[in-house]
């Protein structure tokens, strides 16, 4: 039987300063933007971004560049690491 693992399970594994950074295409991240946000933004909808994610799965911000999103995390006293 594989265990159940809740949001609050995840976040405590990986301490509350834990946060990955994973590549996610334009596209993913615009479709799930608010209008007002998206609007006006021109980016190509096949352009990698890097999405930093709380250790719950939460996105917390989306970046243009790999070490942008490492230096925000760094910025702001978390503790990121890279998924694939």
């Amino acid at each position: 039987m594989t265990p159940i693992i809740t949001k609050e399970d995840l976040a405590d594994l990986g301490a509350p300063d834990l946060v990955y950074v994973r590549e996610v295409l334009a596209r993913d991240i615009l479709g799930s933007a608010a209008v007002a946000v998206a609007k006006g933004l021109e980016i190509d909808p096949d352009q990698t971004l890097y999405a930093v994610h709380s250790a719950d799965g939460e996105r917390l911000a989306v970046l243009t560049d790999r070490e942008s999103a490492f230096a925000a995390a760094v910025a702001h006293e978390l503790a990121p690491v890279s998924v694939h």
